[in-house]
């Protein structure tokens, strides 16, 4: 059976926090997890700047910076394609060891769009693994659909996310 879901927070840095508590909860109780959570690093605290991004490849695999520089004030998108796609080509490696969930920080407009960590989610749904990813209001609709609309809500909360892991 399909197990696939979905969560989506309110406030920055929310969802990648609370995504990165799941997966190091679930790694403590020897659940084997594969994907990426993010771990934000603040720039400073002028309202300008922005975190810088990176993303934690699991289970425990290096950390990789997403985001780019592009200068003050800049409102421009800040993803840096090559490295998203470092973390997918180091994702895709790892998932060549048994893995029980795929934790997707965020599917976002790369995976809406067909590429980024697209391609293993649908993987590691064949493979057996549940499979979580972090959304938001713009792309929501663009995961139910590449779900076929098998992908359910998950409140965004800790005793909630465990509760879908491993139902009672």
């Amino acid at each position: 059976m399909t197990k696939i879901a979905y969560t989506m927070t309110e406030g920055k840095g929310a969802l990648d926090r609370l995504l990165a508590d799941f997966a190091d909860t679930l790694a403590a109780k020897g659940v084997r997890t594969c994907g990426i959570v993010q771990i934000n690093s603040e720039c400073g605290d002028d309202e300008d700047d922005r975190c810088d991004m990176d993303v934690r490849v699991l289970p425990n695999g290096s950390l990789i910076r997403i985001s780019q520089s592009l200068g003050r004030g800049s409102q421009g998108c800040r993803l840096d394609g090559d490295a998203l796609e470092a973390a997918v080509a180091e994702v895709g490696r790892l998932m060549e060891t048994d893995f029980d969930i795929f934790i997707l920080n965020k599917y976002g407009k790369q995976e809406a769009e067909g590429r980024g960590f697209r391609d293993l989610i649908a993987h590691a749904l064949e493979r057996g693994a549940a499979v979580i990813a972090g959304t938001n209001g713009l792309n929501s609709a663009r995961f139910d659909e590449f779900s076929g609309g098998l992908a359910e809500y998950v409140p965004p909360e800790p005793d909630a996310l465990m509760q879908w892991f491993q139902p009672s």
